[in-house]
């Protein structure tokens, strides 16, 4: 593709060199560049990709875009040479732009053919129930007959090809990579969780939306926002942006629901389960069998437990409805369909009927929430355990709060590591006790080693007492000090619960 043509709608300064060169392929990363590639120098939060612009040159880079041209007096004319062989002089472009991260996205955009003109595509985001939305979404209109993609929190999926998921939502040139894989393989909607860091880091800039989804707002990411503020207003950018051909689809039962849609273009629409609004639902039964509810006037029975699952379930159904889908068999084929991968998972021993539900939650409403619902499922009469931690290297303010929230909400606790990343998990824990009352000391013990805690939680429990082991979900590692070691909730359960049937 010729330069011109990956450089549309991108904000340029200056350009330095000729825009009839040929572009090969792109890249943020300076080590993947190849020759004739171009490289987008991109100031990160750890680090800045100016820093690699002669690593990109070293590597046959043709073309450089970034917000400033290294030593200017050396790139008259577009002219450069590669700094490790001062004999090899060839010509480079440089192209100067306002904002490098947002310019990432429109020449991904461009350079993977414009993916978004060719397939629906439906962003969801929030704090809590992104990853379960946008999978129910990918699993309906699957049922539905469509071809479709996921770019999710879990996994990524196109058709029925199972992808590796490295981020909520990836950096802006993987996400064009995977789009425009989705287009050319006959994708014709994809659903998208997107993320506060990649809405701020621009990684969506360029993509055209069909609708987006608001689930709800809670304290998260303050280690990278700073303020509630500050998130609140990034999650509302991602609605500001929308154009007036797609829909915005948010919880009025949220107190920021409606401040999402404040300054949208695009049409607006609400769902509630306490409140007047064009998709409303009203919870009947909830169960261990599934959910039975009032959806716009008609009953109808769901796989999916908990309250926080039937909001999953409204904003899914309202998607479908602002698609112009058909009511009737949009609720057949909900009715049927499961969850994402780790979240409210349950597992029930065969010998005492202990219950074990393995889910994601990892902020204090998340973890409120399933608490919550593990009340409402409770006859009376059983403990409730959870074993939970917190991250490392992450927002540390809600770290007294989860340990305060799993204390008020069930009857035994035990703290201990999730992914303690380059931190000392005896101090994360430490910031958690923080949290707990005097009068519920006696209620939580803290056991470093999650899989002990695991252990030790079955081992506490009577016959139908209900486990939480709450933060990791679906995720198979466990992250110490930039190592990634295999540890999977589910295996450490579903182990101990064969252990104590024989």
């Amino acid at each position: 593709m010729l330069l011109r043509d990956v450089l549309y709608k991108v904000a340029i300064r200056s350009v330095a060199g000729s825009t009839d060169t040929e572009v090969k392929d792109i890249q943020i990363d300076s080590r993947k560049v190849k020759q004739g590639g171009l490289f987008i120098a991109v100031r990160g939060t750890g680090t800045d990709g100016h820093q690699f612009i002669d690593k990109a040159l070293e590597n046959g880079a043709s073309v450089v875009v970034c917000e400033t041209i290294p030593v200017p007096g050396n790139y008259r004319d577009g002219a450069t040479h590669n700094t490790n062989n001062p004999d090899d002089y060839r010509e480079v472009v440089y192209v100067q732009v306002e904002n490098s991260a947002a310019a990432s996205g429109y020449i991904a955009h461009n350079f993977f053919g414009q993916p978004t003109e060719k397939i629906k595509l439906v962003g969801v985001t929030g704090t809590n129930g992104k990853t379960t939305i946008a999978t129910l979404l990918y699993k309906l209109f699957t049922s539905l007959g469509y071809s479709c993609g996921l770019i999710s929190t879990v996994q990524n999926m196109i058709g029925e090809k199972v992808l590796e998921a490295t981020h909520t939502t990836p950096d802006a040139v993987s996400l064009n990579r995977l789009l425009g894989q989705m287009a050319d393989e006959g994708v014709t909607h994809a659903f998208m969780e997107v993320s506060s860091h990649a809405i701020h880091q621009h990684r969506i800039a360029g993509l055209q939306f069909t609708g987006g989804l608001f689930s709800n707002i809670t304290h998260d990411h303050l280690d990278y926002h700073k303020t509630f503020d500050e998130y609140i207003r990034v999650k509302k950018s991602f609605f500001d942006s929308l154009p007036s051909t797609a829909f915005a689809l948010s919880n009025a039962d949220d107190k920021r629901g409606m401040v999402m849609l404040q300054n949208t273009q695009a049409r607006k629409y609400l769902y509630s389960l306490k409140t007047m609004a064009e998709y409303k639902g009203k919870i009947i039964e909830n169960s261990l069998s599934g959910l039975i509810m009032i959806v716009n006037d008609q009953e109808v029975h769901f796989r999916l437990i908990g309250e926080f699952n039937a909001y999953n379930l409204l904003a899914v159904f309202g998607a479908a409805m602002c698609m112009k889908e058909d009511r009737h068999e949009v609720l057949r084929c909900l009715s049927v369909l499961t969850g994402a991968e780790g979240r409210f998972e349950y597992m029930i021993s065969p010998k005492d009927k202990v219950i074990a539900i393995v889910d994601y939650a990892h902020t204090p409403d998340a973890l409120l929430n399933v608490l919550a619902t593990i009340k409402k499922l409770k006859k009376g009469f059983e403990q409730v355990i959870t074993v939970v931690g917190c991250g490392g290297d992450r927002d540390k303010t809600k770290r007294p709060v989860m340990a305060e929230v799993a204390v008020e909400y069930s009857d035994r606790v035990i703290l201990t590591s999730d992914n303690p990343r380059s931190e000392d998990p005896a101090e994360i824990i430490h910031d958690m006790e923080k949290g707990i009352p005097v009068a519920a000391k006696r209620k939580y013990l803290a056991i470093v080693d999650r899989k002990e805690a695991i252990k030790t939680a079955i081992s506490l429990a009577k016959p139908e007492d209900i486990l939480l082991i709450a933060g990791k979900g679906h995720e198979k590692y466990q992250d110490i000090k930039g190592v990634k070691h295999h540890f999977d909730d589910k295996e450490v359960v579903t182990a101990m619960f064969e252990e104590l049937s024989r």
